[in-house]
């Protein structure tokens, strides 16, 4: 009992509230917006002479680029980071004191014996877990458990149970008793805990089966829980579809989690900037968005404060409905307002032949390394990327121009006359960077190597497929995954959720280029600048990221007058630059390797694994570990 209400019927009132909630229509749409710069500049790092020179001064060269700066940067707070981490049991525990202000969750001791024994570097940065975690310890033990098991019956999401020190994935929606009737991503899931179930006592896992995030509930419900219960499921028999239908959007539901004096709230503000925002938009509009570097990816950027940005991102269209109440959902990543619980990808933890770096698919054995590596002299200097045309949905349809794929190719594709401003070292090598205005059609053919592989989605394009093929570039002839190692540039972007590719580049000898508003597991274990390199969402300074690294192209020189003209061929790109980027290319490995292991997975999902046990427990305090 609890509160008056037996727990059978506060069960079947929770089910019945998901359902009504999904079934709500949204508010008011909001109008399309086609700006696209993000104007979040605290993620731009600036430099005054640089922005000075676009804003029309008569200088034509800077002394200082931003990279090298950015790259020293990261290099530095990665080892820091490394370096300070625990390397005793107690002072784990004092470290773990520190920041989460409570005792470490019973079984401590045992995760520390698996992450000494497996050479696991990353023993304290686990505030992902404590902040996914977070808002359920305002939930009763009985009532969190009672979730857990509900969430089984929501559509498109599995159970992993653990009995006895036992796993076992189920379907109980379905009534699939056995693997056979689960995803993929459970199975996976029960793959992470093989080496450690034996050590946790009788629960429940709920596994999203699909690549979106799940779990945005309502600010007014995150601050009155009581308003998610109700006796309403008459109202609801047989109306229930797992899918919108025209019955509401992910953004309409997505902005509810925001606060309501912000402008994703207010129906006109909605639509578009605010005045400040506006204002801002204004002073960069003077500034060339081409030659600022973002410092990290942006997995934090706030739509609730920016909602005309939701436009070029396909995951506030997909077709299948969110959850708006506070179920504990496993998922693989999640973007800005999502309360998933994240995992490991199956995808990083599995191996397959579209996924795994030197997986044998005749052999069913991995490779230190993959056959169809090469080497980094033999790489092209050009920028990679091959992916289907997905990246969104259909709810509502219309917006697939500006997916963040479409974006890309589309970028890529684009064979105007227009100007780019490039910065470049002039002479090659020296730290005398000029400005010179290229033409997009000659620089995409130099530089960039981008194009769809598969037409998918083609009738929710405005245009339908005829304008798809018109302004995207296809690759009819497709690509194997070891076919990417080829190029010393990878791209890593967004599809229908997050890349599934990532890790995979990150161990062959290229460098990545990631642009993502995913957050995953590991975000706090890796650094931009050191073992990857970040994109914005515009994806604008990837041409100047090529100028740092490979140098002025051909095209590139002619516009400047380069004295590098004179030079030949072999000695006008930047050697200086590209030992910078087969830097990052190894950094990227080496992370790969050190820190982006298997076992490195499983000590992340065992140690979730038992802060989520203490949650589960009626007397919380006696799962404390103390030494």
């Amino acid at each position: 009992m609890h509160d008056g209400i037996p727990s059978s019927k506060r069960g079947f009132f929770y089910v019945a509230a998901v359902l009504l909630i999904f079934m709500q229509a949204g508010l008011w749409s909001a109008r399309r917006r086609t700006q696209e710069v993000f104007p979040d500049n605290s993620l731009v790092p600036k430099v005054p002479s640089l922005f000075s020179l676009i804003k029309g001064e008569s200088r034509t060269t800077i002394k200082e680029h931003p990279i090298p700066r950015l790259m020293a940067e990261a290099e530095v707070q990665f080892r820091e980071r490394l370096t300070r981490q625990s390397k005793t049991l107690v002072k784990a525990v004092a470290e773990y004191k520190t920041r989460f202000k409570r005792d470490p969750p019973k079984g401590f001791d045992d995760w520390w014996k698996f992450v000494q024994d497996n050479d696991v570097l990353m023993v304290d940065e686990y505030n992902a877990v404590a902040e996914d975690l977070e808002p359920f310890w305002d939930l009763s033990p009985a009532e969190f458990r009672q979730r857990a098991s509900l969430a089984g019956h929501l559509p498109s999401v599995d159970l992993v149970k653990v009995r006895g020190g036992e796993g076992k994935a189920v379907n109980v929606k379905d009534g699939f008793d056995s693997p056979d009737g689960v995803s993929e991503r459970a199975k996976g899931f029960l793959l992470m805990i093989e080496k450690f179930q034996d050590k946790l006592p009788d629960l429940d896992f709920p596994i999203n089966a699909m690549a979106e995030g799940r779990i945005l509930v309502p600010w007014e419900h995150r601050q009155y829980p009581n308003l998610t219960d109700g006796g309403v499921a008459e109202q609801l028999s047989g109306r229930y579809s797992p899918d919108w239908r025209g019955e509401g959007t992910v953004w309409e539901a997505f902005r509810r989690t925001c606060e309501p004096k912000t402008p994703a709230r207010r129906l006109f503000s909605s639509t578009r900037a605010s005045s400040t925002t506006q204002a801002r938009l204004s002073q960069l509009d003077a500034i060339d968005d081409e030659v600022t570097f973002v410092r990290s990816v942006q997995g934090n950027f706030s739509f609730c404060q920016n909602p005309w940005a939701h436009y070029s991102q396909g995951h506030f269209f997909s077709d299948w409905r969110t959850i708006p109440v506070l179920f504990p959902i496993f998922s693989p990543a999640k973007a800005s307002g999502f309360l998933d619980i994240r995992v490991p990808s199956h995808y990083y933890h599995g191996q397959t032949r579209r996924y795994t770096y030197g997986w044998d698919p005749v052999n069913l054995e991995r490779h230190h390394v993959d056959h169809m590596e090469m080497p980094w002299e033999l790489k092209s200097d050009k920028v990679f990327w091959r992916g289907a045309s997905t990246g969104g949905g259909s709810s509502p349809p219309g917006f697939a121009g500006q997916y963040q794929r479409h974006r890309l190719v589309q970028m890529a594709s684009d064979l105007s006359m227009t100007n780019r401003t490039i910065l470049f070292a002039d002479p090659p090598g020296s730290t005398t960077y000029t400005f010179t205005e290229v033409p997009t059609a000659v620089l995409n053919r130099e530089v960039m190597d981008v194009a769809f592989v598969k037409l998918v989605g083609s009738f929710n394009f405005p245009g339908g497929p005829d304008a798809l093929l018109r302004d995207h570039r296809f690759d009819e002839g497709g690509v194997n995954l070891g076919d990417h190692w080829k190029h010393k540039y990878l791209v890593d972007i967004d599809g229908m959720g997050y890349s599934g590719r990532f890790l995979s580049f990150l161990e062959s000898d290229s460098a990545v280029l990631k642009a993502t508003v995913y957050r995953e597991f590991f975000e706090e274990w890796i650094q931009p600048w050191l073992h990857y390199i970040p994109l914005s969402p515009t994806y604008h300074e990837i041409y100047n990221i090529h100028a740092f690294f490979s140098g002025g192209t051909d095209s590139t020189l002619h516009a400047a007058n380069s004295t590098a003209l004179q030079l030949p061929a072999a000695q006008r790109r930047s050697l200086h630059g590209d030992r910078r980027l087969r830097r990052i290319a190894r950094a990227g490995k080496q992370w790969k390797r050190t820190l982006g292991r298997r076992v490195d997975m499983e000590a992340y999902v065992y140690r979730l694994c038992l802060e989520y046990a203490r949650l589960w427990s009626d007397d919380r305090d006696s799962m404390n570990f103390t030494l």
